[in-house]
Protein backbone atom coordinates (compact mmCIF):
# COMPACT_ATOMS: atom_id res chain seq x y z
CA UNK A 1 0.00 0.00 0.00
CA UNK A 2 1.26 3.55 -1.01
CA UNK A 3 0.08 6.09 1.81
CA UNK A 4 1.33 9.93 1.80
CA UNK A 5 0.63 12.51 3.46
CA UNK A 6 1.31 16.67 1.56
CA UNK A 7 1.09 19.80 3.67
CA UNK A 8 -1.07 22.20 1.84
CA UNK A 9 -2.53 25.97 2.20
CA UNK A 10 -2.30 28.77 5.07
CA UNK A 11 -3.66 26.24 7.43
CA UNK A 12 -0.91 23.93 7.02
CA UNK A 13 -3.81 21.04 5.90
CA UNK A 14 -2.81 17.76 5.77
CA UNK A 15 -3.81 16.02 2.57
CA UNK A 16 -3.55 12.51 2.09
CA UNK A 17 -2.63 10.18 -0.92
CA UNK A 18 -3.54 6.89 -0.66
CA UNK A 19 -3.00 4.06 -3.19
CA UNK A 20 -2.86 0.07 -4.38
CA UNK A 21 0.98 -0.60 -5.58
CA UNK A 22 -0.61 -3.75 -7.24
CA UNK A 23 -3.50 -1.77 -9.34
CA UNK A 24 -2.11 1.31 -9.23
CA UNK A 25 -5.38 2.57 -8.18
CA UNK A 26 -5.39 5.54 -6.02
CA UNK A 27 -7.69 7.97 -3.87
CA UNK A 28 -6.87 11.33 -2.62
CA UNK A 29 -8.11 12.47 1.01
CA UNK A 30 -8.81 16.42 1.36
CA UNK A 31 -7.11 18.34 -1.62
CA UNK A 32 -7.42 21.51 0.40
CA UNK A 33 -5.09 23.83 -1.54
CA UNK A 34 -1.98 23.42 -3.94
CA UNK A 35 -3.31 21.49 -6.65
CA UNK A 36 -0.31 21.06 -8.52
CA UNK A 37 1.74 19.56 -5.84
CA UNK A 38 -1.08 16.94 -5.37
CA UNK A 39 -1.53 16.44 -9.20
CA UNK A 40 2.68 15.89 -9.15
CA UNK A 41 2.49 13.72 -6.74
CA UNK A 42 0.14 11.46 -7.90
CA UNK A 43 2.08 11.39 -10.82
CA UNK A 44 5.30 10.90 -8.99
CA UNK A 45 4.01 7.94 -7.51
CA UNK A 46 2.39 6.36 -10.79
CA UNK A 47 -1.25 6.50 -9.48
CA UNK A 48 -4.57 6.59 -11.23
CA UNK A 49 -6.72 9.05 -8.93
CA UNK A 50 -10.23 7.08 -9.50
CA UNK A 51 -11.56 8.74 -5.85
CA UNK A 52 -11.33 12.76 -4.19
CA UNK A 53 -12.39 11.57 -0.56
CA UNK A 54 -13.77 14.58 1.43
CA UNK A 55 -13.44 14.35 5.18
CA UNK A 56 -15.40 17.43 5.84
CA UNK A 57 -16.70 20.38 3.44
CA UNK A 58 -14.27 23.79 4.70
CA UNK A 59 -12.61 25.26 2.88
CA UNK A 60 -9.09 24.33 4.15
CA UNK A 61 -10.10 20.72 2.87
CA UNK A 62 -11.94 21.29 -0.27
CA UNK A 63 -9.96 24.26 -1.50
CA UNK A 64 -7.98 22.27 -4.73
CA UNK A 65 -10.87 20.43 -5.30
CA UNK A 66 -11.90 21.67 -8.47
CA UNK A 67 -8.54 21.61 -9.82
CA UNK A 68 -7.23 17.84 -8.99
CA UNK A 69 -11.38 16.70 -10.09
CA UNK A 70 -10.53 18.41 -13.80
CA UNK A 71 -6.92 16.85 -13.97
CA UNK A 72 -8.33 13.40 -12.92
CA UNK A 73 -12.13 13.11 -13.54
CA UNK A 74 -11.87 11.15 -10.12
CA UNK A 75 -15.46 10.63 -8.74
CA UNK A 76 -16.19 13.47 -5.20
CA UNK A 77 -17.09 11.48 -2.37
CA UNK A 78 -18.62 12.98 1.18
CA UNK A 79 -20.89 13.09 3.11
CA UNK A 80 -24.27 14.06 2.88
CA UNK A 81 -24.63 15.92 5.95
CA UNK A 82 -21.76 18.85 4.20
CA UNK A 83 -22.97 18.01 0.69
CA UNK A 84 -24.35 21.67 0.50
CA UNK A 85 -21.10 23.03 1.71
CA UNK A 86 -19.48 22.17 -1.78
CA UNK A 87 -22.45 24.85 -3.71
CA UNK A 88 -21.96 27.56 -1.01
CA UNK A 89 -18.22 27.36 0.15
CA UNK A 90 -17.96 30.90 1.92
CA UNK A 91 -21.03 30.27 3.88
CA UNK A 92 -18.80 28.12 5.81
CA UNK A 93 -15.40 29.29 5.36
CA UNK A 94 -13.25 30.72 8.00
CA UNK A 95 -10.76 31.99 4.87
CA UNK A 96 -11.40 34.86 2.16
CA UNK A 97 -13.37 32.96 -0.29
CA UNK A 98 -13.66 34.87 -3.44
CA UNK A 99 -15.29 33.12 -6.45
CA UNK A 100 -14.57 29.35 -5.70
CA UNK A 101 -16.05 27.24 -7.72
CA UNK A 102 -16.52 23.33 -6.88
CA UNK A 103 -18.02 20.39 -8.24
CA UNK A 104 -20.71 18.37 -6.72
CA UNK A 105 -20.38 15.15 -4.82
CA UNK A 106 -20.79 11.93 -7.25
CA UNK A 107 -21.56 9.85 -4.24
CA UNK A 108 -22.70 10.35 -0.93
CA UNK A 109 -21.46 8.41 1.94
CA UNK A 110 -22.87 6.87 4.81
CA UNK A 111 -21.29 5.31 7.68
CA UNK A 112 -20.25 1.68 7.13
CA UNK A 113 -19.96 2.36 3.76
CA UNK A 114 -16.51 0.92 1.97
CA UNK A 115 -15.08 1.99 -0.88
CA UNK A 116 -12.79 0.34 -2.93
CA UNK A 117 -9.23 1.52 -3.93
CA UNK A 118 -7.62 -1.26 -5.78
CA UNK A 119 -6.99 -4.08 -3.31
CA UNK A 120 -7.21 -1.28 -0.26
CA UNK A 121 -10.91 -1.35 1.11
CA UNK A 122 -11.82 2.18 3.09
CA UNK A 123 -14.41 2.03 6.05
CA UNK A 124 -16.17 5.04 6.82
CA UNK A 125 -17.07 6.12 10.35
CA UNK A 126 -19.34 9.31 10.10
CA UNK A 127 -18.12 11.33 12.91
CA UNK A 128 -20.35 14.52 13.54
CA UNK A 129 -19.61 17.33 15.83
CA UNK A 130 -16.87 19.19 14.17
CA UNK A 131 -19.47 19.44 10.98
CA UNK A 132 -22.89 17.62 10.53
CA UNK A 133 -21.19 15.28 7.94
CA UNK A 134 -17.34 14.78 9.59
CA UNK A 135 -15.78 11.21 8.54
CA UNK A 136 -12.94 9.55 9.26
CA UNK A 137 -11.82 6.99 7.38
CA UNK A 138 -10.15 3.75 8.32
CA UNK A 139 -7.76 0.49 6.66
CA UNK A 140 -6.01 -1.89 8.59
CA UNK A 141 -4.18 -0.03 10.99
CA UNK A 142 -4.31 2.95 9.41
CA UNK A 143 -7.09 6.13 10.42
CA UNK A 144 -7.12 9.26 8.93
CA UNK A 145 -9.62 11.42 11.19
CA UNK A 146 -10.48 14.85 8.89
CA UNK A 147 -10.18 17.36 11.98
CA UNK A 148 -12.26 15.11 14.46
CA UNK A 149 -9.22 14.13 16.53
CA UNK A 150 -5.70 15.31 16.66
CA UNK A 151 -2.93 14.41 18.34
CA UNK A 152 -4.02 15.71 22.09
CA UNK A 153 -6.75 17.72 21.01
CA UNK A 154 -10.03 17.71 19.13
CA UNK A 155 -11.70 19.64 16.30
CA UNK A 156 -13.00 23.23 17.09
CA UNK A 157 -16.80 23.18 17.03
CA UNK A 158 -17.75 26.82 17.11
CA UNK A 159 -18.39 27.16 13.19
CA UNK A 160 -21.61 26.75 11.57
CA UNK A 161 -23.40 23.20 12.18
CA UNK A 162 -20.72 22.42 14.83
CA UNK A 163 -22.00 20.67 18.08
CA UNK A 164 -18.89 19.75 21.34
CA UNK A 165 -21.19 17.66 22.55
CA UNK A 166 -21.52 15.41 19.17
CA UNK A 167 -17.85 15.68 18.43
CA UNK A 168 -16.85 14.37 21.95
CA UNK A 169 -19.41 11.60 21.49
CA UNK A 170 -18.53 10.28 18.13
CA UNK A 171 -14.70 9.93 19.26
CA UNK A 172 -15.50 8.05 22.02
CA UNK A 173 -17.89 5.70 20.41
CA UNK A 174 -16.40 5.21 16.99
CA UNK A 175 -12.84 6.29 17.33
CA UNK A 176 -11.68 4.85 21.00
CA UNK A 177 -12.59 1.31 20.30
CA UNK A 178 -10.04 0.42 17.80
CA UNK A 179 -6.77 -1.12 18.99
CA UNK A 180 -3.98 1.15 20.88
CA UNK A 181 -1.60 0.73 18.00
CA UNK A 182 -3.80 2.32 15.40
CA UNK A 183 -2.19 5.30 13.52
CA UNK A 184 -4.42 8.44 13.97
CA UNK A 185 -3.95 10.80 11.06
CA UNK A 186 -5.34 14.15 11.79
CA UNK A 187 -6.40 16.63 8.99
CA UNK A 188 -3.72 18.92 10.49
CA UNK A 189 -0.49 18.23 12.66
CA UNK A 190 1.38 15.40 13.46
CA UNK A 191 0.24 11.83 13.75
CA UNK A 192 -0.51 10.30 17.30
CA UNK A 193 -1.96 6.45 18.38
CA UNK A 194 -5.46 5.78 19.48
CA UNK A 195 -3.53 4.45 22.56
CA UNK A 196 -1.77 7.66 22.72
CA UNK A 197 -5.17 9.99 22.30
CA UNK A 198 -6.71 7.38 25.58
CA UNK A 199 -3.78 8.46 27.41
CA UNK A 200 -2.99 11.68 26.87
CA UNK A 201 -5.73 14.11 25.14
CA UNK A 202 -7.01 16.37 27.62
CA UNK A 203 -10.25 17.08 26.17
CA UNK A 204 -10.91 13.10 26.31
Amino acid sequence: MIFERIEVGPLATNCYIIGCSETGIGAVIDPGDEGEIILDKLKNLQLQCKYIILTHGHVDHIGALDEVHAATGAEVLMHAGDAERLANPARYSVLPVDSLKLPGADRLLKDGDKIQVGGIILEVLHTPGHTPGGICLKTGNILMTGDTLFACSVGRTDLPGGSHQALISSIKNKLLDFADETKVYPGHGPASTIGAEKRFNPFL
